[in-house]
This record gives C-alpha cells, structure tokens and sequence, in this order.
C-alpha cells in the first residue's frame, strides 16, 4: 500500500494503520500533535514553502490554497495562527474590567461574551482590580498580544497613556469617555443617574447624606464623583465621601468606619449595588436596620437588588443593551467599517427604580 491509497472508511470511523488516523493520504500518529512537517510530507513540499503558503506569502494562491486544505485536514493547530496573521485578525479581543469583583461588572463581562460571539469574537478577559495602573500595565499587555480591539471599563478615563492605546488598535470605552481616540463610546449620562439619586434622598427629607465610591483617590476626576460634589452643593446636603473597593468585604470595613461617626449619615448612596451590600452588613453587625436607621441607595440595579431584605432603591443603565452596543461597535471596527478615525457616540440613560431600602429619616440629629 503506498501512502495515498487510503482504506474505506466505515461511517462514524476514523481508518487507522498500525495506529495511525488516515488524513488527507498521509498517516499520523492519532497521539501526537501534528507539525508542519507532517503538512509538508502530505503536500510534498517543504516545510519553508508550507509555512510561506500558510501565511499567504511567496507561493501560488493554487499552492496556499492545497497547504491550507491539508492543514486543516490533518489537525494542524498552527493553521489558526498563521491565517490570523495572514489576514491581519485573530478573532480575540481583549475586555479590561474595572474590577470583576464588581456584581455589576460580572454580569456586563457575562453579556459582553455572548455579543462578542455573535459576531464570531471571542475574548480575552483582563482584571484592572480597582487599581489605576494596574489597569494601564494591563491595557498594554493586551495590545501587545495581538488582540484585533479592546472594550475597557476605565478607572482613569482621564489618563493620557489612552491616547498611545487608541493609536494602536480600535477602542471601544463603556462607562466614561477616554481621553485619546477611540472608534466607539457607549457613555452613562453620569449627571443625570447622580442627580435622581441624590434628588429621591434629597427629597424624602434627608439632610445628612454619604457617597461611598470604588474610585480610588489617585482618581479623584471620574464625572460621577465630579457630580456628587455639584449636585449636593446645589441641594444643600452635607456630604460624606469614602473610598471602598468593590469586594463586599471592603465595602463592610469601610462601611463600618463610616457607621461610626457622630452624626451618623441617615442615607448612603453607593455608586455600586456590591458596595451597597455591604452597608447592609456593617449596620446589620451594629445592630442597625435599614431602612429605619439608615437609607441606602445604589447605582447598578443587579439582580441581588430585587432580592436583598430589603429590596434595593438602584438605578437601572440597561446593561444588556449597552453589552450589545459595545460588541457591535468593536465588531465593525474589527471589520474595517467605519473607517479608523471615526467615533461613534451613545449616550446611555438611567432610571430610578424605587425599592424598600430608601424613606424618609426617623430623625435629624
């Protein structure tokens, strides 16, 4: 038997000699990973003119076409690579989240993967942790691994190293607006979701109000904690403002220290749904209910918002659609239209869902 002469096979069965898969006229070990040269043995070439072939240089479209088949035939892997290269894709993209111990964020990353898909993308996901430059370290990583665009919920939208990143591949920023190019914004009206927070508290009576926030000091310039400032000087409400990370953990130390001040605050408003569970468990360990001693609001309406005891006063952005808009606007970047310069803008209105955690205080102290 020479080697192109191959055994029928039997429907459902892989013909095998001497334990070797039949592909494509050329017998390979079924155990071991296929390697160019087993592709340049089945097309009777070398293994420089298949690698030439597979990234579509220096040989015949004829000659590409024959390598390609057979590679694809036998199982070889690197196929994948070498037609990304010759197309100038991969297929990936790269998500840098915030932080993914943010409720709010799982569940954008969750929706984000199945619009992604739906365009035949797939993604490479990145955790910034609440940290600024851990956050730019990464953004970095991803353009230098080849990833056709990026979707990024920034922590420093403000920083100036997104300018360099938007030079380098498409840009597609959920949240707030970058400061440097980018071929897509999906951005939340910030003031407006602020306001009618601040304004329900505002008015069912409280006075004496705090802001817990993920940002970070070293971020002190992101537009919902500029609006916080400006809408509460506008109420006359004395405002306190605390950094908490997003973990429910952090959100309980740092909830406990706030708990404890004299006057203590009759209404929290957290610009996280994870951060507001943790106000639930500092008053519960101190003895406090909500929302009889304190009121609290959030600002992601996720899930656990209806569920918590009692349900959560939230604002709802419609996380699903902007997953939908963000993957759309990569996607047609990735794909060539529109062309690199352009910048589509989508502005993303909120509303207040009303829930049981907020009323008006039982006193002024």
């Amino acid at each position: 038997m020479n080697r192109f002469s191959v055994p029928e096979p039997r429907v459902g069965v892989e013909p095998r000699v001497d334990g070797r898969a039949w592909r494509y006229g050329w017998a390979v070990a079924s155990r071991r990973r296929v390697t160019i040269k087993d592709v340049a043995a089945a097309t009777e070439l070398s293994p420089a003119a298949v690698s030439y072939a597979l990234r579509g240089v220096q040989t015949s479209a004829e000659t590409q076409e024959r390598v390609r088949r057979a590679a694809d035939e036998l199982g070889y892997t690197g196929n994948a690579v070498a037609r990304a290269l010759a197309q100038g894709r991969t297929g990936l993209v790269g998500v840098l989240s915030g932080s993914l111990q943010d409720l709010g964020e799982q569940r954008f990353v969750e929706s984000l993967a199945r619009g992604l898909g739906s365009h035949d993308l797939q993604m490479v996901v990145a955790d910034a942790d609440g940290e600024p430059e851990r956050e730019r370290t990464l953004a970095r990583r991803l353009a230098d691994q080849l990833v056709d665009g990026l979707v990024v919920s920034p922590l420093d939208p403000s920083h100036e190293s997104w300018a360099d990143l938007g030079e380098m591949l498409p840009v597609v920023t959920v949240g707030d607006a970058l400061a440097g190019p980018t071929v897509g914004e999906v951005v939340f009206d910030n003031r407006a979701g602020v306001s009618m927070v601040l304004e329900h508290l505002h008015g069912l009576g409280h006075r004496r109000v705090a802001v817990m926030t993920p940002s970070r000091p070293s971020t002190p310039d992101r537009p919902s904690e500029r609006v916080v400032a400006e809408v509460c000087a506008t109420l006359g409400l004395d405002v306190t403002v605390v950094n908490s990370r997003h973990s429910i953990e952090d959100a309980t130390d740092a909830a406990d220290g706030l708990l404890g001040i004299q006057p203590r605050p009759t209404a929290v408003f957290c610009l996280s749904d994870s951060i507001a569970c943790g106000v639930y468990a500092a008053a519960a360990a101190r003895g406090l209910s909500v929302p009889g001693d304190l009121s609290v609001a959030g600002y992601d309406n996720h899930p656990i918002a209806g569920v918590m005891a009692p349900a959560l006063t939230s604002v709802e952005w419609g996380m699903t659609a902007v997953a939908a808009a963000a993957s759309g606007l990569l996607a047609a970047a990735v794909a060539g239209r529109p062309k690199r310069g352009s910048r589509a803008h989508l502005r993303v209105a909120p509303s207040l869902v009303r829930r049981a955690s907020t009323v008006p205080p039982a006193r002024q102290v």
